[in-house]
């Protein structure tokens, strides 16, 4: 779990999650907003894969 907490790659995507949710509560609702969901799910996809990816060479290192 600390290794998804500390990367930096989880926090670039909280911190754009917060601004999606921020723009999905104030701004219009049209076919942007839906990409902008798109986008930020397949960059948490990424993210995530990259924690295990790391986490796993790291493993094998030791």
């Amino acid at each position: 779990m600390r290794k998804f907490v500390f990367s930096s790659a989880m926090i670039g995507v909280l911190a754009g999650g917060w601004n999606i949710l921020h723009a999905t509560r104030t701004g219009p609702r049209d076919w942007r907003l839906a990409l902008m969901w798109i986008g930020w799910m397949l960059s948490a996809a990424v993210a995530i894969g990259t924690v295990i990816q790391d986490a796993d060479d790291r493993q094998i290192e030791t």
